[in-house]
Order: C-alpha cells, then sequence, then structure tokens
C-alpha cells in the first residue's frame, strides 16, 4: 500500500519528551519519538515537525502565575523549543534519518535559520525538517506555529499527537462520561471551546482547508497507521 499522504506537518507537546516523568528529557521517550517517526519516513512521507517546550519552561505560565513579563517569558519558552528540537534530531539521525532544524529566532551556531524555500527542498529530499523556536514572536503558541509551517511547506494534514487519542467534550482524564468525538469542524472547535488547539491555529488551518487529526502519540505505530490511511483518533476538516 502507497501512503494516503505526500507530506505531513506532525506536531508534539514537549511533554512528549518527558515520558511518564512530565519534566525534563527522558532519553527513552525521545528515541521512541524517533522510532516512529522513521516509520513514517521509510514509507516515503516528507516529513515537518513542531515540538513544543513544556516540558523546559512555559512562557504563559510563567507569565500568568509568576509575573514575568509575557515577552520574555515567550521567548525563553522559544528556546525551550530548540533545545528539544535538537534532542530530537539527535535521536534520529542515530536511526539514519538526515534531518535538520531550522528556527525562527536566528542562532546560525546551532541550526540553520528558517528560509521556506530551503525547507521545502530539505523536505524534497527525503529530510525531516523540525522547525523550532515557534513563530519567533511572543504572544504565538507552538500550535499556532505548526499550523504556520504546514500551510508555508504546503502540508496536506497537520497531525497532533498528544497523550489522549482524540478530541473530547470533557478531560477524558477526569471525567470518565466524556464523550470522544470522531470528526468535527473547525468552527464546532470555535464555539464549543474544545481543547484541540488554540483558536488563532484552528481559525488558519480553517481558511486554507487544511484538516488536523487529533491521536495519541505514546500508542505505537498509530502515526504509520494514519500515514496509510487508517481513522484513528479525530478529525477536524470543513
Amino acid at each position: 500500500m502507497s501512503p494516503k499522504y505526500r507530506r505531513i506537518l506532525l506536531k508534539l507537546s514537549g511533554e512528549v519528551m518527558a515520558g511518564d516523568r512530565g519534566v525534563g528529557i527522558v532519553p527513552e521517550a525521545v528515541s521512541y519519538l524517533a522510532e516512529e517517526v522513521c516509520s513514517v519516513v521509510k514509507a516515503g512521507v516528507e516529513l515537518g515537525v513542531v515540538i513544543g517546550g513544556g516540558n523546559i519552561f512555559r512562557g504563559s505560565q510563567a507569565a500568568n502565575l509568576h509575573g514575568m513579563d509575557r515577552a520574555t517569558s515567550d521567548y525563553m519558552g522559544m528556546l525551550a523549543t530548540v533545545i528539544n528540537a535538537l534532542a530530537l534530531q539527535d535521536a534520529l539521525e542515530q536511526h539514519g534519518i538526515v534531518t535538520r532544524t531550522q528556527t525562527a529566532i536566528r542562532m546560525e551556531q546551532v541550526a540553520e535559520p528558517f528560509i521556506r524555500r530551503r525547507a521545502l527542498r530539505h523536505l524534497e529530499k527525503g529530510r525531516v525538517v523540525l522547525f523550532a523556536a515557534g513563530t519567533g514572536s511572543p504572544f504565538f503558541t507552538t500550535d499556532t506555529a505548526g499550523a504556520l509551517r504546514a500551510v508555508e511547506m504546503e502540508a496536506e494534514v497537520i497531525l497532533k499527537g498528544t497523550k489522549v487519542d482524540g478530541v473530547y467534550d470533557g478531560d477524558p482524564m477526569s471525567d470518565t462520561t466524556a464523550k470522544k468525538f470522531d470528526e468535527l469542524r473547525y468552527i464546532d472547535i470555535l464555539r464549543q471551546g474544545l481543547k484541540v488547539m488554540d483558536t488563532t491555529a484552528v481559525s488558519l488551518c480553517m481558511d486554507n482547508k487544511l484538516p488536523i487529526i487529533v491521536f495519541n502519540i505514546k500508542h505505537k505505530g498509530a502515526l504509520a497507521k494514519i500515514i496509510m490511511g487508517e481513522s484513528i483518533g479525530t478529525l477536524v476538516r470543513d
């Protein structure tokens, strides 16, 4: 079977880098992610990745709870995403996958600056591109960065890997009666305030008719099954 998608954008939360510990970087968790990505690359799918930094530093939380200047705290969060991207880059290369990290904040000694045409060329050559440092501007989440990069890279779908197996009308971790949605429209998310992505990211996907699939990245093989066309998680579309 050939993959359903030619090019995808994988959005990961920083917490998946921490495994069950919740904070920091756990090598076993990073190695697991690398193995999941390898299965996609070997199937011939072009892959970009945006990863958060919440396992290291969460900018909005620092601003809201501790009174830190929001712009400063957001920049600190962007730097956390670079650390995560470099860790994943190293794990992917240990698995034989050619990888490039591009950052929205210039730091040439560490990674390439984000240049759209260069990133597209990397994808065409079969390299995994890790997009770090969010959008490069404060007040925007890595969800918005994921939607933005997906549109810029002409991805066919955003795959959002989380710790739950889709979108629910409540918190499935604490509410056993929470109902899972198999499919949603963008406008449903905006109207109901469902916790999928922030409203800016959802609106950007809606404007560009870019579908979102929310799934549990911790389910081994789920990523590979999705790219082959299996119905897993929650599909968000027009």
